[in-house]
């Protein structure tokens, strides 16, 4: 169970985009790649097959995951994240400083 998943809400803490939130697009082992965070420019082909133009696109580039933190809407910060095991035997996110669940 990751600590970080894909659609959650996260801030970057360090870095040129420190201070700048979005949700996770997709995550790919140690890296995260988050909306509109990290921007890069890529010069693509053209390739009729797919129908993609070719010229420069801009696109995510991915972030070390250990540069983000989940937000949690309730202090309006970014807070580590631990795991519980509830009576049911389901195992579920907390923000370590409230002890809250992530997941609902």
């Amino acid at each position: 169970m990751n600590r970080i998943r894909k659609g959650d809400q996260v801030i970057v803490i360090t870095g040129k985009n420190k201070g700048q939130r979005g949700e996770v697009l997709r995550v790919a082992g140690d890296r995260v790649f988050v909306q509109n965070i990290n921007l890069i420019k890529r010069h693509t082909k053209p390739n009729p097959q797919a129908n993609q133009p070719g010229g420069i696109v801009e696109r995510e580039a991915s972030i070390d995951i250990s540069n983000v933190q989940l937000f949690n809407p309730a202090t309006g910060k970014g807070s580590r994240v631990g795991f519980k095991s509830l009576e049911d035997g389901r195992k579920v996110r907390v923000f370590r400083p409230s002890g809250e669940m992530v997941d609902i």
